[in-house]
């Protein structure tokens, strides 16, 4: 009934499901129904590349479905001047490969228009060129888990990999990871490549910033302060590139840093040719090549007169001047002592006599040696016909010190060159002393022992008790005994 009085007021109550979408609600983030095919991208100048025009506007990278990894598909012409230009410079090189001078640049950036964008490859990026794989910069490895590897932000040169002609059309198919909330845009360029000495041209041709601007520099920086107490009067600063160890020949630094410090203008250069990371090698800041500048005040203390061939230090003043600054080798040189000198007579020479407990006893000989024969015969007939070397080991250790004086009795005054040694190695029983006489004329000590004074009688020992002698000259122990 109801529902026949009344048709138009009761209706009858069907559940209707919702309208779901077929992308699904990752990549319905992923990609807005606002995203412009060619957004106002400005990708940051290349200082290496000169740009000559835009093959492919740069276009956002679209995904299209619901699949993690997303693919798309440009295309570009070249016209008959832009073919022709890529094909005639062009250094083709035997065992080499072809270097394009005027190339086809592809970049990739972030989805992002506030600023300048640099280089950023997205998330599992491969690229082909008219169906060949393009080769991009290996990632970087990483350490976390989880996370993947990134690509240096380079540009890719995708010249040898294009169809000269322009009758034929270009084909790139990118395929990458698309992820929440991030956008990624293509752009294609026809650039020219240039060298470091091009740059360095454009360098110098912008002028060189006045040596004043540099003093006043200095005289802030060394300016007293008052409420400081400790007050800076000079500074010292390097002239050798922290780059190349050398001295600076075009001295420059980036207008945003501070320092003084400056380096060499073409060996940064030549260092960003090869790998582009553009930092101040001094404070490792961003040192752009747009902010690079000569500095006058340093050209002119490289080209003064008053700078020696090997100064590569200088001083500032608190009044902006400069002077030599001493290196540490001159430093060195005057604190080290002078040497000694023999008055009257031939230079000192030292040797080193090694005793048998392993003192070291430096021995200094001011006369020539003349007589070293003669010494050597006399010191040998001396010795045969002295009685051999016998040591008492009976007496007690309270006659060590009247003992003493008897002991080192020798055959007249040493001759010069020898040395008398008392301190050879003591054996366990106590009380025993003997000298030594060790020659530095001898190429080896003589077999023969020298003679020494007679021992006084020992006191209360017998001889069953004596350990053996040991002879200083052989080594090895005697079976001589004196029993009393």
């Amino acid at each position: 009934g109801r529902g026949q009085i009344y048709p138009g007021y009761y209706q009858p109550k069907t559940h209707t499901p919702p309208l779901v979408d077929p992308l699904g609600a990752a990549v319905r983030s992923t990609m807005p129904n606002n995203l412009p095919v060619h957004p106002d991208v400005q990708l940051k100048r290349l200082p290496f590349y000169d740009l000559m025009s835009e093959l492919l506007k740069p276009s956002t990278l679209m995904p299209t479905g619901t699949a993690r990894i997303q693919e798309q598909a440009f295309v570009f012409h070249l016209t008959p001047q832009q073919a022709n230009d890529i094909a005639f410079h062009r250094d083709i090189s035997a065992g080499a490969r072809t270097d394009f001078i005027i190339q086809v640049q592809m970049r990739f950036c972030l989805l992002e228009t506030s600023c300048e964008q640099e280089d950023f490859f997205p998330p599992n990026i491969t690229v082909k060129v008219n169906g060949k794989v393009c080769p991009l910069p290996n990632p970087i490895p990483t350490n976390r888990p989880g996370v993947e590897a990134k690509r240096p932000p380079r540009p890719v040169n995708i010249s040898s990999l294009l169809r000269l002609s322009p009758t034929v059309a270009n084909h790139v198919q990118v395929s990458w990871g698309a992820e929440y909330g991030r956008g990624y845009v293509i752009a294609i360029n026809l650039v020219k490549k240039l060298t470091s000495q091009q740059l360095l041209q454009r360098l110098r041709t912008r002028g060189v910033r006045h040596a004043d601007y540099t003093t006043g520099l200095i005289k802030e920086k060394l300016r007293e302060d008052a409420d400081s107490e400790i007050a800076t009067t000079s500074l010292r600063v390097s002239l050798m590139c922290p780059l190349g160890k050398l001295r600076m020949t075009i001295p420059c630094r980036p207008t945003t840093c501070t320092h003084l410090q400056c380096f060499d203008a073409n060996l940064y250069l030549q260092m960003n040719e090869r790998k582009p990371t553009w930092t101040c090698p001094v404070c490792d800041k961003p040192g752009l090549f747009d902010k690079l500048v000569i500095d006058g005040y340093f050209q002119e203390v490289l080209s003064s007169g008053k700078l020696p061939p090997d100064g590569n230090e200088i001083q500032l003043h608190q009044d902006g001047t400069w002077s030599i600054s001493a290196s540490k080798k001159d430093e060195k040189a005057d604190d080290a002592p002078a040497p000694v000198k023999n008055r009257g007579g031939p230079p000192a020479v030292t040797a080193t006599v090694e005793i048998a407990d392993d003192e070291v006893v430096p021995v200094v000989s001011d006369g020539e040696d003349k007589d070293k024969d003669k010494d050597q015969e006399k010191t040998s007939e001396a010795k045969a016909a002295a009685p051999k070397d016998v040591v008492d080991l009976t007496f007690s250790d309270d006659s060590d010190e009247e003992m003493a004086p008897a002991t080192t009795k020798t055959n007249g005054p040493p001759k010069t060159g020898e040395v008398t040694s008392s301190s050879a190695p003591t054996p366990a029983t106590p009380g025993y002393m003997s000298p030594n006489i060790i020659t530095l004329d001898s190429p080896s000590p003589p077999s023969t022992p020298p003679p020494t004074a007679q021992q006084p009688p020992a006191q209360n020992f017998s001889s069953s008790t004596l350990p053996p002698f040991f002879d200083l000259d052989n080594d090895s122990p005697s079976t001589d005994y004196h029993a009393f």
